[in-house]
């Protein structure tokens, strides 16, 4: 089911506060499972499921990326959004340092081309 007008403008406003306070670095709903496809790997093989999924407890149906100082400045933040009757996970982006001496120079190189690349395209 689509928002309403009045959510649409709700998650608008709200969005408008997170851009002026320099957090919100990106931010899209998500179409319907029914759309959807999932790819299954195992070991060589690839097998394509079509939505839509059953398990909607487990739905994503849209995502911010945020930067913020801390979990609880994000928590912080999220208690304002214009929600009713939902639930919203929180998950921290992996930082290059998370990943330890096996996140070598070469690697971190690779990646940086990558972004600037990405940049660019756009």
């Amino acid at each position: 089911q689509m928002p309403s007008k009045e959510e649409l403008t709700a998650m608008g406003n709200y969005n408008d506060q997170l851009v002026k306070a320099g957090i919100m670095l990106a931010g899209e709903g998500l179409h319907p499972t029914k759309r959807g496809k999932r790819v299954r790997f195992e070991g060589s093989k690839r097998t394509v499921i079509d939505g839509p999924f059953a398990e909607t407890k487990e739905l994503i149906a849209g995502f911010w990326l945020w930067q913020v100082k801390s979990l609880e400045e994000a928590l912080e933040w999220l208690k304002r959004a214009p929600f009713q009757d939902t639930e919203v996970e929180i998950r921290q982006v992996f930082e290059p340092e998370d990943f330890g001496a096996e996140y070598t120079p070469e690697l971190r190189a690779q990646e940086e081309r990558q972004r600037a690349q990405i940049a660019a395209n756009r």
